[in-house]
């Protein structure tokens, strides 16, 4: 009998988006590679008032697609997937949030800010030195980790669409907590970060389900899949 789950897309959907395209597909090929039946079903951000939205489901993926609409909704579906040990991806926009989140509700930085629309916080979220907007670069992996398992090797080449990263000030904060940062750019930039005692929580600041459209198997999303079903 195949297994079923049910996935949240945290986001709010853009036909336009090449990931928006891409995610589908991402999921179907992932889902057929591991002999599951897969729900996806895209929340708007507006949707998420109260996490009774989100406990039909077995994984959460928030996607690509800052600033949202309700960032308040974004950061709940963020916390409720961190707290509750449910498999989590955040990718590109999701990565973004996915440390403000914990720098606010772990490290206690209430005023943690997204450069892109605050002008006031401690910012988290900067601009990158030079723009990835549909722009491909090498991927360093730390040995052990998570992504490493994913990918089953310790260097990849993925896409990007984004103008934003993480502070380097801010990766200092993160030596005395649990969150580790584990995939790099060539030049040491950040580029992946996992709580390693979570089943699955997971953000890159790169768009692995871009994979799909060249009908490859994104590493990362095989494995949101393995550890809803588990």
């Amino acid at each position: 009998m195949t297994l079923s789950l049910r996935i949240a897309l945290v986001g709010d959907f853009r036909s336009t988006s090449v990931a928006h395209q891409a995610i589908p597909p991402a999921i179907k090929l992932a889902a057929d590679h591991l002999n599951l039946n897969v729900s996806a079903q895209w929340l708007p951000t507006v949707s998420i008032t109260d996490t009774s939205v989100l406990e039909p489901y077995d994984a959460i993926w928030v996607v690509p697609g800052s600033p949202y609409q309700n960032d308040r909704g974004a950061m709940m579906a963020i916390t409720w997937a961190r707290v509750n040990d449910v498999p989590f991806l955040g990718s590109c926009g999701g990565f973004q949030y996915a440390l403000i989140e914990y720098a606010r509700n772990v490290i206690g930085w209430q005023d943690a800010a997204h450069n892109e629309t605050d002008t006031e916080g401690r910012m988290v979220i900067v601009p990158l030195s030079c723009a990835l907007i549909e722009e491909t670069d090498d991927i360093v992996i730390a040995q052990g980790s998570v992504i490493a398992q994913a990918y089953g090797q310790l260097k990849t080449h993925e896409g990007y669409h984004c103008r934003f990263g993480v502070d380097p000030g801010f990766i200092a904060e993160l030596e005395s907590y649990p969150l580790r940062v584990t995939a790099w750019d060539r030049e040491g930039g950040v580029r992946g970060i996992e709580l390693p005692a979570h089943r699955f929580f997971v953000a890159t600041l790169f768009q692995s389900e871009r994979a799909a459209l060249r009908n490859a198997l994104s590493p990362l999303i095989v494995s949101l899949l393995r550890a809803a079903a588990r």
